[in-house]
């Protein structure tokens, strides 16, 4: 797959220093072409990985790693999705913004707690304030376009999916 790559961003809780995250690491990764993702499923299957399809986002690719025992989400993206932007800008957000970040925090505590083996009620549990965040993200964002990605600087192709 890694001809495919474009560029791999850490995202999800475990990319915001200094809050509560499961240890799960969210790993968004852009190919230049997400129809040819599927042709990988096999040797994704070989490093450990499930893959998922879609699930639930259109044009994703999704896979996890251990099923009972997950320690990786990938979310793979084509190249100018708008959903690579919108994780990144929300990751980034967090991380300057220590405040909203330990909100966030705290709402994902409460509702672990609260939806300890619902998974789905955790999630629609956080939709609203994501939802708030991603407007506040993507204004932040468009104020600061200097911001930069992670791993922006790699070349195409140098990026090991087993280090992921």
């Amino acid at each position: 797959m890694k001809d495919e790559i474009v560029q791999i961003h850490h995202i999800g809780s475990t990319a915001i220093k200094g809050i509560y995250a499961k240890p799960v690491i969210d790993i968004l990764v852009e190919v230049e072409n997400i129809n040819n993702v599927d042709n990988y499923n096999e040797e994704m299957k070989s490093l450990g990985y499930i893959p998922k399809g879609e699930y639930g986002i259109k044009e994703r690719r999704f896979f996890l790693k251990g099923l009972y025992n997950r320690t990786h989400h990938l979310h793979i993206f084509q190249r100018g999705n708008s959903e690579i932007e919108r994780h990144i800008n929300f990751r980034n957000y967090m991380i300057k913004h220590r405040e909203e970040a330990k909100k966030y925090e705290k709402l994902k505590k409460e509702l672990a707690l609260k939806f300890k083996y619902d998974i789905d009620s955790y999630c629609i549990g956080k939709d609203s304030f994501i939802k708030e965040i991603d407007e506040k993200a993507k204004l932040w964002a468009n104020k600061n376009k200097n911001v930069k990605c992670f791993f922006s600087g790699k070349k195409k192709g140098t990026h090991s999916i087993n280090k992921i």
